[in-house]
Order: structure tokens, then C-alpha cells, then sequence
């Protein structure tokens, strides 16, 4: 199942958004590979994480980030993907479109044990995107009561994301 692109949006509305890495150091951190274009779904992702204990790191939000992308861009990416506890693909017809989302996803895949990785698969009103990493990485779902689940590769019933430890 994929999250709903429209959840997303609502769960953006839910409370002010706050900039990305105000990390206390007592909370999990996650990485959001993400298309820049949907940055609306990224706010919405980091809300509805921050309701279940994770704080988002999104890159756009990260005042020391370049406004250029250039070398200094892709180093701080790794840096941040490195030190963050999770990396998140938001899957979106966008992120697919993307020419950083694969480069950071490759550089995840070889940095980080392959428990740490997880797409986000999500669904519009002309289709699901993220199926073809289904069998490679996790992925984050939700169920009837809007608590994300994280569920290994193939058909499990999932653990909630608040339930997960490192």
C-alpha cells in the first residue's frame, strides 16, 4: 500500500512546520530523499513523523546547505545521510524524474545497512510510485488510525514507527 499524496498534504496543515535539524539529540533522525518539487509532501512526511518521534532532516530547510547546488552541496548531503538514523525515499512521480534522488539513494544504499533504508511509497490520482524498490528496501506505510508502520521487504504485518529502536 502507498500513502496517499492528499494525507500528505493534510498532515502539512496539522501544525506550524519547523526548520529542518532542530534535533534535541534524544530523538531519531531520518534523511528524506525527496524531489524539490514536492515540497509540500516533504512538510507533510515531517509532520507526520514528528507526531510519532522522528525528526526529519529535509535539505531545503538546513540554512548551512548552499543555494547553489555544487561540490559543497553533495558532500553535506552525505554528511547528513551518514549521520541520520534512517534514510526515506519519498517516491513521487517527481523524486522518480529526479537526477539527485538516485545519486542519494545509491550513495545510502552503499553507507548505510540496508535496515536503515526505506521507501516511501506514495499514490495520486494517476498512480503509485516506489513499486519497483518494494523488493529491495522497507517502506513506510500507514494504517486506519494514521500510525506509520515500517514493514521489511515483502508481505508483513509492519512494526510502528514509534515502536522502533536504534
Amino acid at each position: 500500500m502507498a500513502l496517499a499524496q492528499s494525507e500528505l498534504q493534510r498532515a502539512a496543515q496539522r501544525q506550524p512546520l519547523r526548520k529542518s535539524y532542530g534535533y534535541n539529540g534524544l530523538q531519531r533522525r531520518a534523511f528524506l530523499c525527496h524531489s524539490h518539487l514536492d515540497k509540500e509532501l516533504a512538510e507533510g512526511l515531517q509532520v507526520w513523523l514528528a507526531e510519532q518521534g522522528v525528526d526529519l532532516y529535509i535539505d531545503w530547510k538546513d540554512s548551512t546547505m548552499p543555494e547553489t547546488p555544487d561540490r559543497e552541496t553533495a558532500l553535506r548531503i552525505q554528511r547528513r545521510i551518514v549521520e541520520c538514523d534512517w534514510f526515506l525515499f519519498l517516491a513521487t512521480s517527481n523524486s522518480k524524474a529526479s537526477r539527485w534522488c538516485p545519486w542519494e539513494l545509491g550513495y545510502a544504499d552503499g553507507k548505510k545497512h540496508l535496515s536503515q533504508i526505506a521507501i516511501v511509497p506514495t499514490s495520486d490520482g494517476r498512480g503509485t510510485y516506489g513499486n519497483e524498490y518494494l523488493q529491495l528496501y522497507r517502506r513506510l506505510d500507514s494504517n486506519s488510525l494514521n500510525q506509520l508502520y515500517l514493514h521489511e521487504v515483502g508481505p508483513t504485518p509492519g512494526t510502528p514507527v514509534r515502536n522502533i529502536r536504534f
